[in-house]
């Protein structure tokens, strides 16, 4: 390797490691108020697609490993609209609410019509998502899908899941049609699907060291005052009958999965910009204490992934030894992608904050897993044998804290070598 390879290797392993984060702010969630749902973001890649660097010269594409999040879905449970319509309501019998109170109801009672009987259920949104995403993945990559292609499609046991791998094959098969793809929603597979420690479990219940942090962080960002006073006319009935904090996070969780359902109504304009800010920091920082690199964690969480890496690992290499064209989907939940995507040192996924009001300048997640978020690995091979791999989640290129000369791709030995020793690595290191 000469004296310019030399640098050109030292200065990629430096950027993996300084890359610029773009800090979420307030004029980012005025610009776009979809943002401030976090994991309620509706997947934002588009038809379009994103940028594709080309392979070195002799290199062609022959394998894609591949980890989703299920699609857009409605709220995880019935309760959720219909416990705040029925409050709204009562409160609309004893004539306590105000004009804009009154529309919330009417807008609320619409949007129920929709979302009854669909509570965690995928959207229809939620399948043209993964059609789409698949869509672009054979079109990139279309030596990666022959009509001898060894596919593989697997998902969690939850049906939002399996619906979600249907439809991304379903998405192949239409560029493809002879693609034959075995799909598997079993307890088989769930050990590295959605994989929690014991001792994560123990970590993140309620009562363990996540509570009250995050409980107190939640009361700290919640000013639901305006809120109620916009809503309701009558003060008296407000103390009688009305949690201001639940009815304000209440109305950011209808609010922020409005992008998801096929219903046109919106309520943007019931909360301000800054209070979906200040409830989405909130809510960032509650999923990565209990799903990511906290400090107070010591890397505990990021164990749960590491079954998932493994299975990666495998089954990279046995596509590889077989010299067959192929892809490995497995789709599941954000609370598995999450922690994978930070065990591997994605760029951007990896923070360790203390301070939950820090957080948000160097941790979103809506820029990891937004519904239908997803990580790929693009494996490509020349005439000798060599193969390199890229990383891309969400479609977007990205770095590992891996040595390269030729960035975006990397050396696959070098990858696999780098994820067997975080593999055998003790994260978590229990209290003598």
């Amino acid at each position: 390797m000469n004296h310019y390879r030399i640098l050109s290797c030292v200065i990629s392993l430096i950027a993996s490691f300084t890359a610029v984060y773009a800090q979420t702010s307030l004029e980012e969630i005025k610009a776009t108020p979809a943002k401030a749902g976090g994991i309620y973001y509706a997947y934002p890649v588009g038809d379009e697609g994103r940028q594709v660097t080309s392979a070195p010269d002799g290199y062609e594409p022959f394998y894609i490993s591949h980890y989703g999040r299920h699609g857009s879905r409605y709220l995880i449970g019935d309760r959720d609209y219909s416990r705040l319509l029925d409050l709204l309501k009562d409160a609309r019998k004893a004539g306590a609410l105000t004009p804009l109170g009154l529309s919330l109801t009417e807008r609320l009672d619409s949007v129920w019509q929709e979302a009854e009987g669909r509570g965690g259920e995928l959207t229809p949104l939620g399948h043209r998502q993964h059609r789409g995403i698949a869509r672009r993945m054979i079109t990139n990559y279309p030596t990666v899908f022959p009509d001898t292609a060894n596919v593989f499609a697997r998902s969690t046991v939850v049906m939002r899941c399996a619906h979600s791998m249907n439809s991304f094959c379903e998405g192949l098969k239409e560029v493809n049609p002879a693609l034959e793809i075995p799909r598997e929603s079993s307890q088989r597979h769930m050990y590295y699907l959605n994989y929690h420690t014991p001792q994560a479990n123990h970590f993140t219940r309620h009562g363990g060291p996540t509570t009250e942090p995050t409980r107190k962080f939640e009361r700290s960002m919640t000013s639901p005052d305006r809120l109620v006073s916009s809503i309701f006319s009558d003060p008296e009935y407000v103390y009688g009958n009305v949690d201001p904090h639940d009815f304000m996070w209440s109305v950011y969780w209808v609010t922020v999965d409005m992008q998801n359902m096929e219903s046109p109504v919106r309520f943007y304009d019931i909360l301000t910009a800054e209070e979906m800010f200040d409830l989405w920091q909130s809510f960032n920082y509650r999923f990565y204490a209990t799903n990511c690199n906290p400090p107070m964690a010591n890397g505990m969480l990021l164990d749960c992934a590491k079954p998932l890496l493994n299975n990666i690992l495998e089954c990279a290499d046995k596509a590889i030894d077989s010299g067959r064209a192929g892809a490995d989907l497995r789709f599941g939940h954000d609370g598995n992608l999450i922690p994978l995507v930070a065990l591997m040192e994605i760029e951007g996924c990896n923070a360790s904050v203390a301070d939950a009001a820090e957080l948000y300048k160097s941790y979103a997640d809506f820029k990891i897993s937004p519904m239908g978020g997803n990580l790929q690995m693009v494996f490509f091979r020349n005439p000798s044998g060599d193969v390199i791999v890229k990383f891309m989640l969400n479609e977007e290129e990205k770095s590992i804290p891996v040595a390269t000369d030729i960035a975006p791709f990397y050396r696959w030995s070098d990858v696999k070598d780098y994820y067997r020793k975080v593999i055998e690595r003790e994260n978590y290191m229990p209290a003598e």
